[in-house]
Formats: structure tokens, C-alpha cells, sequence
């Protein structure tokens, strides 16, 4: 039933797209028009339960406070900061955690004098939520970390999967404070103006059912996400459910593991401890959202860029992240072949990534 009648709001902008299925499926004209009273009505998300307040879980790690009263939770890894040669803010994934990192060797960091500080983005772990959550606010908690933490006028970001909205925004809005930039799985909005339509929709139409909706409403219906989300009846995202089918063998087993083993819904529970949509729901909204620019229209960077993608990526359509790479020259693109969208694990990858960064660098 739901099939036959999406809200007509979604259309709007499909229209301006010639062959744009993805945006404005066939059935998709009139049902939450029709409910679009009802859904004005619909219960909003319920409030955030924020880190140190009563009945609220409790702050166990560092945290630097911002320019507007929020707090950032970070956890350091390789050598001193005082002893680095080089300093790295780390930005997570989805479903990820300021303990998350490339997973370089101690040897390899100490070898090079490498400093990295990961952080929880706003609304996960312990990290306060932002309701005004955006691509541009996601760089300005980097740069306002790297502040707090006195990591000096340039500093290296890395992110990985989703966490690399945050890589994007820093070469947007703060290049000036970028000394390079590395990028794993970086995840794409199928969206950005710089992707052909045609091959947009055609990767997009091979999503599940499920996250093909999700992504939709994260894009064009954002305040409606956590009710869709919540509703059992609706298709909703196979990747928040961790059942997306893997291609790649080491995918498919690493996440197997996790499941079984606890691991994964212990990652959940610790990320969305606050609030499921001041995390996950809303990093939805940010990465599949409207962007206030087109990563491939932007301007070469006074820093050294790099992407590294597995060929096998089930999660990552690898075909959109080589047009990408195709669009800027500037960037220094990595393929990995037999690999998938989990890079941390591949083994000796890590020790790559800052060696690539690092080995040739110059204080």
C-alpha cells in the first residue's frame, strides 16, 4: 500500500533532473499527501539524554568544551602530541566512536612521530548532540578541537566512511588550517549535482528497498525520519539493522563476528547512548541531506588529498567513487582490489595510509 503514494515533496527537486528515477519513483505521488496532516502531528523525536545530566549516562572521557557550550569526547593514540611531528584529527563512521582509528601500528606512528586524536561527532557517545548539525559544523568541531587541544595553526584529517562529510567540509570551508587530508570509503550523496543522473539512479535503484527509502526521506523529508524509521510497517535501512548484503567476503565475515559476539549491538548501544536520532538519524540527514556545495566542484586545496576504496564495496558504490576521482585531478586515488567498505581491518592498511600521508612529508 505505502508502495503507491509518496509525498509529492520528493518530486520537486527529481524534476529538475531529466531521468532521475532515484528521486521520484514512478508510484511515488500522493500518499503522505494525504497524510501530511496526520504526520504534522506525529510525535517528535524524544528528547536527547545528554552526558552528565541526571538519569543521563556518565562522562568517563576527556572532553574540550566549544564555542557554544557543547562538549567533544576524544581519545588519543600514538605518540605524544608535545613529540609529534605530525597531529591528526580523526573523523569516525557511522555507528563509530571516538576509539575508533585507522589501526596503524604503535611502530609505525612511533616511527614517524604521528599524533592522532579521534573524537565522537556531535550527538554520539559522549559528545554533545547538535540540532544544528551540518556538513559545515561538522568541519568547524574539527577545527575547534584542534584549537582546544593546541594541535598548532595546520593539522591532517582523516576520515573514514561516513565520518568523511566531515574531510569535505574542512577542504570547503577551513583548506587554510589542512596540512592533507585522507579519505577511506568515503561515502557519497547521490545527490551532488557532479554525478551523471543517469548512473546516480541506476547505483542507487541496486540499494535495498529499504535504504533507497531511507536515503529518500534523509533527503527530501528529514523531519519525518525518525517516525519512519521507528515504524515496522515501512521499509527502513538495512545498514542501521546491519543485515546490507556484503559482497566482499571480509565484509561479510567481520560483520558476522560482530553480530555474534555482542560486539556490534554494544558499538550501537554505546553510540546512540544519548539518542538514536542525535546520532544516527541525524547523520542520515547531514551525509544524504543538501549540501551547500558539490565536493566536485571545489577548487584544488593547498594540501595533498587522498581516497582509498575497495573495489568490492557493498556499502560504497565504487563506480561513483571513481568518478569522483575522475572529476578532481588533484585528488590521489587508492583502489584496492578483492576489498570491501571495512578498511580499518585490511590488514597493514593503517601503516599505509600514514606512511602515504607521512613518508615524504616535510615538518
Amino acid at each position: 500500500m505505502w508502495v503507491t503514494s509518496m509525498p509529492q515533496v520528493w518530486d520537486e527537486e527529481a524534476r529538475s533532473r531529466k531521468g532521475d528515477d532515484m528521486m521520484s519513483p514512478a508510484p511515488a505521488a500522493a500518499m503522505l499527501g494525504s497524510l501530511a496532516g496526520w504526520l504534522s502531528r506525529a510525535a517528535d523525536p524524544p528528547a536527547p539524554k545528554l552526558c552528565g545530566s541526571p538519569g543521563g549516562p556518565p562522562v568517563t572521557a576527556p572532553r574540550v568544551t566549544l564555542r557554544d557550550g557543547r562538549h567533544l569526547a576524544y581519545c588519543e593514540s600514538g605518540v605524544p602530541k608535545e613529540q609529534a611531528r605530525f597531529r591528526v584529527v580523526f573523523s569516525h563512521g557511522f555507528t563509530g566512536s571516538r576509539e575508533d582509528s585507522v589501526r596503524a601500528t604503535q611502530e609505525v606512528a612511533e616511527e614517524l612521530g604521528v599524533y592522532m586524536v579521534g573524537f565522537d561527532r556531535a550527538g554520539y557517545g559522549e559528545s554533545d548532540p547538535n540540532p544544528n548539525r551540518s556538513v559545515k559544523s561538522a568541519a568547524l568541531d574539527v577545527e575547534e578541537l584542534a584549537d582546544a587541544l593546541g594541535l598548532g595553526p595546520k593539522f591532517y584529517v582523516i576520515g573514514i566512511s561516513l565520518g568523511c562529510h566531515a574531510v569535505w567540509g574542512a577542504l570547503k570551508y577551513i583548506p587554510e588550517r589542512i596540512a592533507g587530508a585522507a579519505m577511506m570509503a568515503p561515502v557519497v550523496n547521490y545527490w551532488w549535482p557532479g554525478f551523471p543522473a543517469d548512473l546516480a539512479a541506476e547505483v542507487y535503484n541496486k540499494q535495498e528497498v529499504g535504504d533507497q527509502w531511507a536515503l529518500r526521506v534523509s533527503h527530501y523529508a528529514p523531519g519525518i525520519l525518525h517516525w519512519w524509521m521507528d515504524q515496522s510497517w515501512l521499509p527502513t535501512s538495512t545498514v542501521v539493522a546491519g543485515t546490507t548484503p556484503l559482497p566482499n567476503k571480509r565484509d561479510a565475515e567481520i560483520r558476522a563476528k560482530l553480530k555474534a559476539d555482542g560486539t556490534f549491538q554494544q558499538k550501537m548501544e554505546l553510540a546512540t547512548q544519548q539518542g538514536i536520532h542525535e546520532s544516527y538519524y541525524r547523520d542520515m540527514m547531514v551525509m544524504f541531506g543538501k549540501w551547500e556545495f558539490d565536493p566536485m566542484s571545489l577548487p584544488k586545496p593547498p594540501c595533498p588529498v587522498h581516497i582509498w576504496q575497495g573495489d568490492e564495496d557493498g556499502l560504497v558504490p565504487v563506480v561513483l567513487q571513481r568518478h569522483i576521482a575522475s572529476r578532481l585531478s588533484w585528488v590521489n586515488y587508492h583502489e584496492l582490489p578483492a576489498t570491501g567498505h571495512f578498511l580499518s581491518p585490511v590488514p597493514g592498511l593503517g601503516d599505509t595510509v600514514l606512511q602515504t600521508l607521512f613518508g615524504n612529508a616535510k615538518q
